[in-house]
């Protein structure tokens, strides 16, 4: 709610309003935002993050056209995002991928790996959280030492359930719950393969961060996925809910520095294009634009 109550309260002060678009229940959040900066005259962008938005227009597509419609511009963080929606003619739509602050990420090279996972997701069906699981009991079958460390808020899986889960696979698994950016950043130095095993996907910030810190992606080839990670040049892709793949890229890593070090390298030059005062450039052009 606090989105509503800033718009209200600020309505008179702000020159446009940013509202960050998903594709579950924050669509409705978004779309009640959108509405209420034409209450009050305010000039609005949409930036549309979610995998399965699509779906959503394709499923709701009164709605979702009023809500970019009216905006004084649609921002699309990928290629991959505004190629399966081109169907739909977005109007005013511009570009403009995700993007983080370089600096506060340091990067660190991973030599002699120690097989310590780290996924970092939302507890959500969509994110496939017990892929994870999976494939750590794989990894474990040859690195019996291998352990995962979960970070991430219970989202459409509660904490009771995923408890039970856990109780059925009796792996080492850390749990966080969700951590400030910072925390995560500081917790990703002790870990050494990142894993992403979600099912629906854009362009996850989470992925573009752990490419930064140094850390080998093995993730599903979903959505715009490969749009960021190129398969054996700056990460691993395996296909959707496919824990016997997965593991075994894992296991490539563990046993092979040279690619450990050919795929971190790569992958700290690709996210190069994704630091702040590359992508600044783009929003200062946007916003001065005739809002």
């Amino acid at each position: 709610m606090h989105m509503w109550i800033a718009i209200v309260l600020h309505s008179r002060k702000v020159d446009v309003v940013l509202i960050d678009v998903y594709s579950t229940l924050n669509f409705w959040y978004a779309y009640s935002c959108s509405l209420l900066c034409r209450v009050f005259d305010i000039p609005y962008i949409p930036i549309l993050h979610g995998g399965n938005l699509p779906a959503r227009f394709q499923n709701n597509p009164k709605t979702a056209m009023a809500l970019v419609n009216y905006a004084y511009k649609t921002v699309i963080p990928s290629a991959y995002l505004k190629k399966h929606l081109a169907s739909f003619n977005l109007p005013r739509v511009e570009v403009i991928p995700n993007t983080i602050e370089l600096a506060n990420y340091p990067f660190k090279q991973r030599s002699a790996l120690q097989p310590h996972l780290l996924w970092v997701r939302a507890i959500d069906s969509i994110y496939n959280p017990e892929m994870a699981l999976q494939t750590l009991a794989l990894v474990r079958e040859e690195f019996p030492e291998a352990q995962l460390t979960m970070v991430g808020p219970y989202k459409s899986i509660s904490e009771t359930a995923w408890q039970q889960t856990l109780q059925k696979y009796q792996l080492p698994v850390r749990m966080t719950g969700k951590l400030t950016k910072e925390e995560w950043i500081g917790l990703a130095a002790s870990h050494t393969v990142f894993i992403n095993t979600t099912r629906i996907d854009n362009m996850p910030v989470s992925v573009i961060e752990a490419m930064a810190l140094g850390l080998p992606v093995v993730s599903t080839d979903v959505g715009g996925i490969p749009h960021l990670i190129q398969h054996e040049v700056s990460g691993l892709l395996v296909p959707t809910n496919d824990a016997p793949a997965m593991a075994q890229a894992v296991l490539r890593l563990l046993r092979s520095e040279g690619l450990t070090e050919k795929l971190t390298l790569n992958a700290r030059k690709e996210v190069d294009k994704y630091d702040w005062r590359a992508i600044a450039v783009q929003w200062k052009a946007l916003l001065e634009g005739g809002i």
